[in-house]
């Protein structure tokens, strides 16, 4: 919850900006903007994003790909 600005605006990192006349299909139209906003939660409350990041967090803690996905980075990379 900390990194979503008072902004309407969804935070953008100057890197993830496209370079003038760019040809890449994913800055076209006007639903790159709306797409951040979707991603990073924008229409939703402080109160409603913190409820839904719990729910996304307990969801990841209890599903089978999360606890796979750790088995194979502790194999493969000695990470916990």
């Amino acid at each position: 919850v900390g990194w979503r600005p008072p902004s309407p605006h969804p935070p953008v990192p100057t890197p993830l900006l496209p370079p003038a006349g760019s040809q890449l299909p994913c800055f076209h139209g006007s639903s790159t903007i709306r797409n951040l906003k979707e991603r990073f939660h924008m229409n939703m409350t402080e109160e409603q994003l913190q409820l839904l990041i719990e729910q996304m967090v307990d969801g990841s803690m209890r599903s089978i790909t999360t606890k796979l996905y750790d088995g194979f980075q502790y194999l493969t990379n000695g990470i916990m």
